[in-house]
């Protein structure tokens, strides 16, 4: 595979975990809110599944990153200028 494509899934990855952090963040205040227990347990079963898939793309990411942590730290950061954070 090239460089540009193996760029571009890291790329994809590191999108996909920000998607996923920001719902996260979303769901872990309304934990336990409401009367219901069944909207309750919904709630836990919804966080959990974030977590993991959380985890999974992380452990993909890890797999894909390039052995050269130079490399890898200047990709991140220009991966991280383009999407503006």
């Amino acid at each position: 595979m090239s460089a540009d494509y193996d760029r571009g899934r890291r790329d994809g990855l590191r999108l996909a975990l920000a998607i996923l952090s920001a719902e996260e963040e979303k769901w872990t205040p309304l934990l336990g809110e409401s009367r219901s227990w069944r909207t309750n347990k919904d709630r836990e079963v919804r966080h959990k599944a974030l977590q993991v898939v959380q985890k999974r793309l992380q452990t993909a990411l890890n797999k894909l990153a390039p052995v050269d942590h130079e490399a890898t730290d200047a990709e991140l950061a220009a991966a991280l200028a383009r999407a503006g954070l």
